[in-house]
């Protein structure tokens, strides 16, 4: 058995940096890919986030570069901005003494900004399959010559609709290229992508995760989706919390999150792909040290953490994917020491619930919202508690002087106490209890899951208004005729104006036009978006007249 990166035939210069940045030994899938793809391999490696993936694939190509020539002869793809800037930050760490050149592109930054650092000259690209192929039309990038091409988290990037992006892409590549497909599952279209572009593959599978930690407990609360942050500040209250993990769908999202629980007393931050390498190592070492209680992160952000002794794994937004839930999960609950998993669920997403206990062969425990008068009572006992810790300690003797002064004025000792106990908890009233609304079920007569037809006639509400309460519609110039479908509406808005998917509500294709409803507090970013890619071409929002 491999022991040592000394045993893959890497490079001198690669195998010091590796033991530089910490690691020891290579992880299962570095193992089995890294030989594979250093003999000039295809692969598909079929293995769940944070096994260490990415130096899989990016020790190989760092060692099959050519320093001396200055075209892009790596090409990585990869579903989101925050796995794009973490790859290619990998990619430079690892190849820090080759002075290798990367360059991350993504939707939601200038064009001009990565189009001039092209023309100076990049090795590896790393990218959205949306924004690397807008610079290809833009012949700002030039593909025909790169040596390998990485597919990263292809599932997400199917799920995404970009897999016609990613289509396209490949055939700009040379034929004699390498190619390594990485995916934690491989459904038919994936496979099926595989067997068009893949030269005889080598196939690595590392096993499926399941749910085995018989300390985890699982429970969900049903609440509104604007409920949800009301509802996990009376769940934090509750819970003997250390660390927390709270997961939510969107960068955006994890900072709207960390500084709402902050400003509701609760110690938070946000891991996302905004953050510098150095930054992410010092908001997890606040973590790891206990001076930061929660910790918002996205799935993306959150891959390659190895943090022990988490005790709560919120889902605050659940996850698309089911086996992405038994990933977030299995974070605590480990060595056999207590785990908790909470997850917060928007009655119209109560068909994601069904999938997870279908996948995970577990139910979910419903529970209750915490009341007011519970949260109130917690408060009293934790204050008691408090006092009972300092009367056992005894070392008050400058205080117990004040109170003998005022107990020689004339002041009632019990009423003294009481006031001390009143000050010593003014904290509280900075944290009010919000309400939480009962949830609106929908009807039994509602699909279960949500569904968005295409052909809804046009008309209705007066200008921007929608058919929902607290709702605008939207209308993009690109419909049927555009090859205008709904997963590209949905992964356009999610990826470039940074909202949550499951807030976009009805979506009409229409021949030359797409109207798309969404809440309205969402408004400002959208339109503020330069642009959105919306089948074969690239338009902008604007308010429906």
């Amino acid at each position: 058995m491999t022991t040592s990166f000394h045993n893959l035939s890497l490079h001198p210069n690669l195998i010091q940096t590796v033991s530089e940045l910490g690691y020891e030994a290579p992880t299962p899938v570095q193992e089995a890919v890294i030989p594979l793809m250093l003999d000039g391999r295809d692969v598909i490696a079929q293995a769940q986030t944070g096994t260490g993936k990415t130096a899989a694939f990016s020790l190989p190509i760092l060692q099959g570069l050519d320093p001396s020539q200055g075209h892009v002869q790596s090409l990585v793809l990869a579903p989101t901005r925050e796995l794009a800037l973490q790859v290619a930050d990998a990619i430079h760490q690892y190849g820090r003494q080759l002075n290798v050149r990367v360059l991350a592109v993504y939707g939601g930054q200038p064009y001009s900004r990565q189009i001039s650092r092209l023309r100076k000259g990049v090795q590896i690209v790393v990218g959205t399959p949306g924004r690397l192929l807008d610079l290809i039309r833009q012949t700002a990038l030039d593909i025909s010559r790169v040596s390998n091409v990485i597919l990263d988290e292809a599932d997400e990037m199917l799920s995404m609709g970009f897999v016609g992006d990613i289509e396209t892409i490949l055939e700009l590549t040379p034929k004699e290229r390498q190619t390594a497909l990485f995916s934690a599952t491989l459904p038919p279209k994936i496979r099926r992508l595989a067997a068009r572009y893949l030269q005889d593959p080598r196939t690595v599978t590392l096993g499926e995760e399941k749910l085995t930690a018989a300390a985890l407990t699982q429970r969900y609360y049903l609440v509104n989706e604007a409920d949800k942050l009301a509802a996990l500040t009376r769940i934090i209250e509750m819970e003997p919390l250390t660390s927390a993990l709270a997961f939510v769908r969107t960068r955006l999202g994890t900072g709207e999150l960390a500084n709402a629980l902050s400003a509701r007393g609760v110690s938070a931050e946000a891991l996302n792909g905004d953050l510098s390498q150095e930054s992410r190592e010092k908001v997890l070492e606040r973590f790891r040290n206990g001076q930061v209680q929660v910790l918002v992160a996205t799935d993306v952000a959150a891959r390659g953490l190895d943090i022990e002794d988490i005790s709560h794994v919120f889902n605050y937004d659940l996850p698309r994917d089911p086996e992405i839930y038994v990933h977030r999960v299995g974070r605590t609950g480990r060595a056999g020491k207590p785990g908790l998993a909470i997850s917060l669920l928007a009655p119209q997403d109560r068909w994601r619930l069904t999938r997870i206990e279908k996948y995970a062969g577990q139910r979910l425990q419903q529970a209750s919202l915490p009341g007011v008068e519970e949260i109130q009572a917690r408060r009293d006992a934790r204050l008691l508690e408090q006092v009972e810790v300092w009367l056992k300690r005894g070392r008050c003797n400058r205080e117990r002087e004040m109170v003998e002064t005022l107990v020689n004025t004339g002041h009632d000792p019990l009423q003294i106490a009481a006031i001390a106990l009143k000050m010593a908890r003014v904290e509280d009233k900075k944290r009010p209890i919000e309400k939480v609304a009962e949830p609106a079920v929908p009807s039994k007569s509602r699909p279960a899951a949500p569904e968005r037809r295409p052909g809804r006639r046009a008309g209705g509400p007066a200008a921007g208004a929608a058919h929902e309460r607290g709702m605008v519609r939207l209308v993009f110039k690109a419909g049927k005729s555009d090859g205008a479908q709904v997963n590209h509406v949905v992964a356009g808005l999610a990826h470039q104006g940074n909202i949550p998917g499951a807030v976009i509500g009805k979506i009409s294709i229409q021949e030359r036009c797409t109207l798309v409803d969404i809440p309205e507090r969402f408004l400002k970013q959208v339109l503020d978006k330069s642009g959105y890619r919306i089948g074969r071409t690239r338009v902008c929002a604007r308010l429906a007249s």
